[in-house]
């Protein structure tokens, strides 16, 4: 079984990252969550913070000011504005 996650951050401007993350957290309007491989599906809102996901050896982070995530069958999907 693959324990990674397929992410995709896009903003207007362009694809910010493209690849397979083990976990990642996320600024949603209830508080800051995490999303991890075999995730329950999902489509929230996301308010302005860091979003910080973990590949295999470092993290990466993205600031933003607002955006959606949606969580569907280790597929990530998330639409941000910076």
């Amino acid at each position: 079984m693959d324990k990674t996650l397929n992410l995709t951050i896009v903003s207007p401007e362009g694809v910010l990252f493209e690849g397979k993350v083990k976990s990642l957290l996320l600024p949603g309007i209830m508080g800051l969550f995490a999303v991890m491989p075999l995730h329950a599906p999902l489509i929230t809102q996301l308010t302005q913070g860091v979003i910080t996901f973990y590949e295999k050896e470092h993290n990466q982070e993205i600031v933003i000011k607002s955006g959606f995530v949606e969580v569907k069958q280790n597929v990530v999907s998330v639409c941000v504005e910076q």
